[in-house]
């Protein structure tokens, strides 16, 4: 098995997205990135996620706090290949063999085909993106010297990944709430001693730089009084930075990543950028790791996805095979266009992020957020619905860990917690349409992106949704704080089927009658149903939503 040769719509997104000679490079990559993946990361994967769990290491022979994490030697493995691919390196160094350095795009590329095997490990993937992306933004020359080629390294530096320590037990979610202290020290500009602790640190032990949400002694409570800091897991002769792991949590999935509690006793820390903007650096990072959080969840989706469709070629029930049977067929083609919609629009926001990173911030940073809030939130829930229709096609096999499926669900499960649950999503929707008005910038983002494709049926439905939806969020703004926030999920669910269908009719318009049928399938299943449009729009001779007639060959092919 391959997950990259076998992805025939992600090689199409990236020769479509990449310059040639960027494009001619990562395919021959990825083809060995592929393999990779679905043979030697999945078997030690496996192992992981049953038996080689991390471990806490509390205590050392004398009892002295040592707090270590000791990881099996497959998942080091792992480690020093996913890293020295560069899936973090390339997105701030030249690639050497083209003279120029990577993007996000194709580091998204590698989390969502790692992510089909290893979502667990591209957790920590996605902490050291984020600690790199934080010092390379904001740290001062001298820490970003020090530090960044660590957070970078290929194998040519001894490699720290990264840790973002933001979850405190009294806050959770609610970020203001932090109480971990940052006391100045003397004759030390921007050096500081942290004491508290962290509730929910992921990549706790393995991490060598972890950037950490503090309030400086005297500043304003809130999110305001908030300020970034590095924060070394050891000190320069190797010992523990004034820090301890109370203990690992005990999760149901992503078991691979070691996540803790963490206590600070006067940890040295770093500040990073300006002091009254830890906050705001931080929720940067967070976008990034959203999108992250969303090329993990296709990731499962497309897993799910191949093992649902596999075992139906494969297994046989009442004297056929079971992709033989319609209502078999029907399922597999509702995944499959339900699966290419998130991935071509995951794909659309990681270009869109590109864009941003590169110096187009200003008029793109709210509709961003707003991508990638809708985009994250979807992808997500998609993960755990794909791996619920995975167990269900293999039966009572899909059930027994000797399948992948039962890890796809439990490590599924997590992405909608991650990086902002559902309502936390709506509640940044909501935060979003009132300080940049996204609202009307997604809405005429539509209207313009409809206006550039050929008259048709389906477009014409699109702009029916795009009417609804346009009625109700004025009515939003109508509202009370509080009716507000209860309507806001709804709505937020209809932008993005919204967007995807766009999405779906602009690949219609380019690559022909597979797409267009795909697009039409896809509408049919996801945007009629929500935006309570008639079925009647299509006529069953010109081919469309005839999910019936599907052959296995076309369950693969559409």
């Amino acid at each position: 098995m391959n997950f990259y040769n076998s992805d025939p719509l992600l090689k199409e997104l990236l020769q479509e997205k990449l310059d040639e000679t960027f494009f001619q490079w990562a395919d021959l990559k990825l083809k060995e990135f592929g393999r990779l993946c679905a043979e030697e990361v999945d078997e030690r994967a496996r192992w992981t996620d049953r038996e080689g769990q991390p471990q806490l290491i509390k205590y050392d022979r004398y009892g002295n706090d040592q707090s270590h994490v000791q990881v099996n030697e497959g998942y080091k493995e792992t480690i020093r290949q996913v890293y020295g691919e560069g899936i973090v390196g390339y997105i701030h160094r030249k690639i050497p063999e083209i003279g120029r350095r990577g993007n996000y795009l194709y580091s998204f590329a590698q989390g969502y085909i790692l992510s089909q095997t290893e979502p667990g490990f591209y957790c920590p993937v996605t902490l050291t993106m984020a600690a790199a992306y934080l010092v390379e933004q904001y740290a001062d020359e001298k820490l970003k010297n020090k530090y960044l080629p660590h957070l970078t390294s290929l194998g040519d530096e001894e490699l720290y990944e990264g840790a973002t320590f933001l979850t405190e037990r009294q806050g959770g979610s609610d970020v203001g709430a932090n109480e971990t202290e940052a006391l100045p020290v003397e004759e030390q500009d921007g050096t500081y001693r942290l004491y508290g602790e962290k509730y929910f640190a992921s990549n706790a032990g393995m991490c060598g730089a972890a950037m950490v949400l503090a309030r400086i002694s005297g500043s304003e409570k809130g999110t305001k009084g908030l300020s970034l800091f590095l924060v070394p897991w050891r000190t320069s002769d190797g010992a523990l930075n004034n820090l301890s792991i109370r203990r690992l949590k005990d999760k149901l999935g992503v078991r691979a990543v070691p996540s803790g509690e963490v206590e600070f006793d006067g940890a040295e820390a770093f500040l990073v950028g300006d002091a009254e903007k830890g906050f705001y650096y931080m929720m940067e990072a967070l976008n990034l790791s959203r999108i992250c959080n969303a090329a993990a969840s296709i990731g499962i989706m497309r897993r799910a996805y191949t093992e649902a469709r596999s075992y139906a070629e494969e297994r046989r029930a009442f004297g056929e095979a079971l992709i033989d049977y319609p209502m078999v067929q029907d399922s597999l083609v509702r995944m499959k266009v339900k699966l290419e919609a998130d991935v071509r629009t995951t794909f659309e926001l990681a270009e869109a992020f590109d864009q941003w990173y590169g110096g187009e911030r200003e008029k793109k940073e709210g509709f961003l957020r707003l991508l990638i809030a809708l985009v994250k939130a979807e992808t997500a829930d998609q993960s755990i619905h794909f791996s619920h229709e995975a167990i269900e096609m293999h039966g009572g096999n899909g059930y027994i860990e000797d399948f992948v499926t039962p890890r796809l669900l439990r490590d599924a499960q997590v992405l909608t917690v991650w990086e902002g649950t559902r309502n936390i999503l709506g509640l940044e929707v909501l935060r979003l349409i009132k300080k940049f008005g996204v609202d009307q910038v997604f809405t005429e983002y539509i209207h313009s992106e409809l206006e550039k494709l050929e008259s048709s049926e389906a477009g014409n439905s699109l702009k029916k949704a795009l009417a609804r939806l346009e009625k109700e969020l004025e009515e939003l703004k109508t509202l009370g704080m509080q009716e507000q926030t209860r309507k806001i999920r709804k709505i937020s669910e209809k932008m993005v089927i919204l967007l995807e269908s766009t999405v779906m009719l602009k690949a219609a318009g380019a690559e022909g009658r597979r797409s267009r049928t795909a697009a039409e399938i896809f509408m049919k299943d996801q945007l009629h149903p929500l935006f309570q449009l008639p079925e009647e729009s299509w006529t069953q001779e010109e081919g469309l939503f005839v999910l019936k007639e599907e052959t296995a060959e076309k369950a693969g092919n559409i």
